[in-house]
């Protein structure tokens, strides 16, 4: 049980209610569709009166549309019911070290058009062509459009829209949501990529993870972040900092230096560098030949033996840290994304092999599972800050 924060909550007025009951209806009608107001009703135990006022009530909004009669089941066929996906509703942006997204999404989720370029290292210059492309997107549309969400690689203060720290960026304080909301007109949502994964594989992710109320996401990128779920909603801590176990310490001598400088932290022994360095050592190769991670991903599902190796170290070494994680937190998951999650076929029994070994008898373990999002993440994360505004509960508790 929850202890009731005074100093937030808000107290179970008729309005509370109704907004609880117009959520669940609407979840009811995104989860199952196509659905029937007599279904929720029976799944809901909420009154029909009720149910067809909160209908009507998204009808009119644009979020619901009905789409003919369904099967009848002794009485009259039922309307069906459905999300209204006509047209965008949201934008995404996902700020990645080399590459740089901005997309529409429909209310389901679906990318309608994108628009992509190089990230520059110079801020003004990014956030200037991630404006350019977001205005561009928007004057195809018709006015539909209600908010942006924006992943970034760092520390984000999620209540400010700033970006604490993007280490690879060297970016620091940068008022991104503002920025980005005084070019667009458009109120603006910013987390990091983690987080925005994690809130993604909530919406989108498969049953074991959609389902579970406690689950912990593994970004292996070019540093190694992770997203909190506790209770269906991602834990951020104070200023948006919670989750950077990429720092936590698994050893000593790591073959590449953290973003932070130490050469100890979990972050520098199981990213994609960390396993580019390794790959490098094996064949005995400097930087001019090294293959970007994408491409040794593909060497090692081809069968070459070094970077087979290169990637089965990094697995082993991101089993360790995510051993910790279980010991701490006994998740009742653990998903796994980025380029990694490819390679699933090779790194699963390193995984395994790691955490069992790791997990104490008589504790709890937990299943690792790959990431399903797909080959754009952190875009479907960004979307995701977009989409929860419509989808999740807001009352304060």
């Amino acid at each position: 049980m929850r202890r009731i924060n005074l100093k937030k909550a808000q107290a179970a007025r008729l309005g509370t209610i109704r907004d609880i009951n117009r959520q669940i209806v609407l979840n009811y009608v995104r989860e199952r569709e196509p659905i029937s107001r007599a279904e929720i009703a029976r799944e809901t135990a909420l009154q029909r009166s009720t149910i067809s006022t909160i209908v009507d009530s998204l009808q009119r909004e644009g979020l619901v549309e009905e789409i003919g009669e369904g099967e009848s089941t002794g009485g009259r066929r039922p309307t069906m019911l459905r999300l209204r996906t006509a047209g965008p509703i949201g934008i995404g942006v996902a700020i990645n070290p080399t590459l740089t997204t901005v997309a529409t999404n429909d209310l389901a989720g679906r990318v309608l058009e994108e628009r992509e370029f190089a990230t520059e290292l110079d801020s003004q210059k990014t956030l200037g062509r991630v404006i350019d492309c977001i205005n561009s997107l928007l004057s195809r549309t018709d006015g539909t459009v209600e908010a942006i969400g924006v992943s970034l690689p760092g520390l984000v203060d999620p209540e400010t829209g700033t970006a604490i720290y993007v280490p690879y960026f060297k970016w620091r304080d940068l008022p991104v949501a503002e920025a980005i909301s005084a070019g667009t007109g458009l109120p603006v949502i910013v987390d990091n990529d983690a987080n925005s994964m994690a809130l993604a594989e909530l919406w989108f992710g498969r049953p074991e993870v959609t389902y579970a109320r406690d689950f912990i996401m593994v970004l292996v990128a070019e540093g190694v972040g992770t997203g909190i779920v506790f209770d269906g909603q991602i834990y951020r801590g104070k200023r948006g900092a919670a989750g950077e176990f990429g720092h936590m310490i698994t050893g000593t001598h790591a073959p590449v230096p953290c973003s932070c400088g130490n050469y100890d932290c979990w972050e520098a022994f199981s990213s994609e560098r960390a396993s580019i360095a390794r790959y490098k050592k094996l064949c005995s190769i400097g930087d001019s030949e090294a293959p970007h991670f994408k491409e040794l991903i593909d060497r090692a599902l081809g069968g070459e033996e070094h970077a087979r190796t290169a990637i089965v170290e990094t697995a082993l070494c991101l089993g360790v840290g995510i051993s910790n994680l279980i010991v701490g937190f006994s998740p009742e998951a653990v998903v796994v994304g980025g380029e990694i999650a490819r390679a699933w076929s090779l790194i699963e029994s390193a995984l395994r092999e790691t955490i069992e070994h790791s997990v104490r008898r008589g504790l709890p373990s937990a299943p690792i599972l790959p990431s399903t999002l797909g080959d754009q993440p952190t875009l479907r994360g960004a979307l995701s800050l977009v989409l929860a505004t419509k989808f999740a509960a807001t009352v304060a508790a």
